[in-house]
């Protein structure tokens, strides 16, 4: 076989895929479309639902005889030191090449939804942070040395982003997502992907589509979303991922949509995403997609239907382990029930990847170092900065923020003293170390507490737990209150403990019935505020909590979105001072608990109004925060004239100033009004923003170009089109928070737009002297 034209890597890849099938048995082109998960438990408590039913007992050695397409996360499923488990990933590859006909190694994907999801591994801040940086440069970074860790101990594929806009915060995933606007999930998901995919990772999309709008904001549900609001909310993101990020992977959903699961539809994985959107990698199942198929759905009788089902449909991979895409799968293709064509189409995919990850030549796998850093000192400090960007001051009134030096803190709640109050349901120590108990992090996490004590060495701090996250536990108010009476300023530290499948109030499975605080923490907030001592609330949360029965109550509000193990001194700098807050919110604060779901892309009849007595108007809107000092919007410049073509562009402008006496971050945020259309609109949407850095008294002129193509939607027959008309372009402080306006008319033909059109703002930042 080394002389075999496939090895042969001066010929095109196409060319060495097609010569390699051409030698390849049954058995051994499905034998790439599966993978195996070494190690994994099937029984107990910290398994997931239906796992025990997926799993299977493979005899590996026979098994890879006929090769092997996947290796399921050999690291994040049990605790291994990453320089042994590198070697041990390179045995296990070694023993598949050997076993072969063909030499041919598995590829290898682990989780990295924030971080490499491996044991003393950095434990980044949650997708829902990065939102609330509105900083693409600094994700891109982020996932670049993610990607870099990764490719050091052998693994090829990385199982991010997530890119489903969230629609109702009740779901459990919330912490996964990136925000409740497809512009900022699709362009913060895109900085992702180019970032894990420089590291010569492929980066997986998901979950395509639709999975987060799920009926009640339950996991796994039915979504029940129209197809314009399919095209103009969910698609977005993924199509901008594909097309400027370069993913090299997508993978197929749980949910169904109007009756249609994902992996079961043609039209989503083929005529759209391959043939509309021209997307030539790998479509991968969700764990146990295709099974799901036969035994949740029912749209499939047995294993080998599921199969043929998810086949023609256009998934290529089962994942995690081998239940349909091997004997059944075997077996009716000899019967003559499923075309051979089918799985000529995903090996072909599989091993043409393969190829492009070097593994079908000769020198596919060098050997792994001695020792190997995967929480390196640079990687700790980007994790500092991303979560010091991220964390929001939702209010400050009176200014008891930042505290004094020499203050008398009480610290009260049951999230300052618990290092995986930082962490979301995909770090390791969260996912993976509730099955090993006795094992340690393998990182350090400091706590608030910790962290404030040492940011405020003067200052004289007392701690009280209050309460645990959830249940009705309320026997140490007393204390609680006690210390915050004792004190000039009581920062309650509340909000989530990450988990999976009911073990969290945040994460997969943990859907919450509504939107108040969990457990008893509303009533031990309650009693703090009523000891007349300023409380200042700090929350470590996965989602948004209803805060409207504190408003005006409290001294100050921090919201922080599990801010990964450096946010416990990300969130004591903004307290202390050190860091001047610049987060915004990706996702809306709503005032009330209930009312949901409800997020800022509302068209008028979802906005308030006299026809119901419920108003769903958030507390603090999308795009919000606040700062320690003060910024200035002039010299507002709207570029004439006001009436441009349906294929035309528009620039506006505006000066940016920092008024105040410390370094500070504005985020200029562009949004679309589209006051009549041929069917409902958001009443505004997001369409551009830049994050912009300032000295005191500094200035940047801040230029947007906007092009036409961005208010484009889905018309009544379902085709994406810009209509002409007026159109009103608003740069703001935040979705609600207007600083100047203009009014434009497109004139022309409506244009029907194609996959060319444009999908982002362009922007420039230039110093202002």
């Amino acid at each position: 076989m080394t002389t075999a034209p496939w090895r042969d890597p001066a010929l095109s890849a196409a060319d060495r895929v097609a010569d390699l099938l051409s030698r390849m048995t049954l058995r051994e082109k499905i034998a790439q479309l599966y993978g195996v998960w070494v190690g994994a438990d099937t029984d107990g408590a910290g398994v997931a639902p239906h796992q025990h039913e997926m799993g299977d007992t493979v005899d590996f050695d026979e098994l890879i005889r006929q090769g092997l397409g996947q290796l399921t996360r050999p690291f994040g499923t049990a605790p291994v030191d990453p320089a042994a488990g590198a070697r041990s990933l390179a045995r296990a590859q070694r023993r598949i090449v050997d076993a072969g006909r063909f030499g041919i190694p598995a590829i290898a994907h682990e989780e990295c939804l924030a971080g490499f999801t491996a044991w003393r591994a950095t434990a980044y801040p949650v997708p829902l942070a990065w939102g609330a940086t509105f900083d693409p440069e600094l994700v891109e970074e982020m996932a670049g040395r993610i990607g870099a860790d990764l490719r050091s101990v052998g693994v090829h594929q990385g199982l991010a982003p997530v890119l489903d806009v969230v629609r109702d915060p009740r779901w459990g995933r919330v912490e996964e997502t990136i925000g409740e606007d497809p512009y900022l999930v699709g362009t913060i998901g895109a900085a992702y992907v180019r970032g894990l995919e420089s590291a010569g990772i492929v980066a997986t999309l998901k979950h395509f589509a639709g999975y987060a709008s799920s009926a009640g904001a339950r996991n796994l549900a039915p979504v029940r979303a129209g197809v314009r609001e399919f095209a103009d909310v969910t698609l977005p993101p993924f199509e901008l991922a594909l097309r400027e990020g370069g993913a090299r992977s997508v993978m197929a959903a749980y949910n169904e949509t109007d009756g249609v699961p994902a992996s079961a539809d043609p039209v989503l994985l083929t005529e759209l995403l391959r043939d509309e959107w021209q997307f030539t990698g790998t479509v991968v199942s969700d764990y146990f997609g295709v099974g799901f198929l036969q035994t949740l759905h029912r749209v499939a009788g047995t294993p080998a239907e599921a199969a043929h089902r998810a086949l023609a449909a256009g998934v290529d991979v089962e994942l995690p382990t081998l239940k349909c895409f091997a004997e059944p799968l075997v077996a009716a293709v000899r019967a003559g029930e499923v075309p051979e064509e089918l799985v000529d189409r995903a090996a072909r995919r599989v091993l043409l990847q393969k190829c492009e990850l070097g593994l079908l030549d000769e020198d596919w796998r060098p050997e792994p170092a001695e020792t190997i850093d995967l929480d390196s000192a640079g990687n700790r400090a980007l994790a500092r900065r991303i979560a010091e960007r991220s964390v929001v001051l939702l209010d400050n009134p009176d200014g008891v923020l930042p505290l004094g030096p020499d203050t008398r803190i009480a610290v009260v709640g049951p999230r300052a003293a618990d290092a995986l109050a930082m962490l979301g349901c995909y770090s390791f120590p969260s996912h993976v170390l509730p099955n090993h108990p006795g094992t340690p992090a393998g990182i350090e996490i400091p706590t608030v507490l910790d962290a404030l004590r040492q940011e405020l060495p003067d200052a004289k701090v007392t701690f009280a737990e209050g309460c645990p996250v959830d249940g009705p536990d309320t026997s140490g108010f007393e204390e609680a209150v006690a210390r915050a009476a004792e004190s000039d300023v009581c920062v309650a530290v509340l909000g989530d403990r990450a988990g999976l499948f009911g073990r969290g109030t945040s994460g997969e499975g943990c859907d919450a019935a509504d939107l108040r605080l969990p457990g008893v923490q509303g009533d031990l907030l309650d009693a703090l505020v009523a000891t007349g001592v300023p409380v200042v609330l700090v929350l470590l949360t996965g989602r948004p909590y209803a805060l409207g029965r504190w408003h005006g109550r409290l001294a100050a509000a921090v919201q922080a979105f599990f801010p990964g193990e450096e946010g416990g001194p990300a969130v004591a700098g903004v307290l202390s001072g050190r860091v001047n807050p610049s987060g915004r919110l990706p996702v809306s604060v709503p005032h009330l608990p209930g009312g949901q779901p409800w997020t800022y892309l509302q068209p008028p009849l979802g906005l308030a109004g006299e026809v119901s007595n419920l108003d769903p108007t958030p507390l603090h809107p999308f795009g919000h925060g606040r700062s320690y000092t003060a910024f200035a919007w002039t010299d507002f410049t709207d570029g004439s004239p006001g009436e441009i073509g349906t294929d035309g562009t528009h620039d506006v402008a505006v000066t940016v100033r920092n008024t105040g006496d410390r370094d500070g971050a504005e985020v200029v945020q562009l949004y679309l009004h589209d006051p009549v259309a041929s069917v409902t609109r958001p009443d505004v949407r997001l369409v551009g923003y830049r994050r912009v850095e300032l000295p005191p008294g500094g200035a940047a002129r801040v230029t947007f170009r906007f092009h036409t193509d961005l208010s484009a939607f889905a018309d009544r027959s379902g085709r994406r089109v810009v209509e002409p008309g007026a159109l009103e372009l608003r740069l703001a402080a935040s979705s609600t928070d207007v600083r100047h306006s203009t009014r434009l008319t497109l004139t022309g033909p409506v244009r029907t737009l194609g996959r060319d059109r444009h999908l982002r703002c362009g922007t420039e930042v230039s110093e202002v002297v």
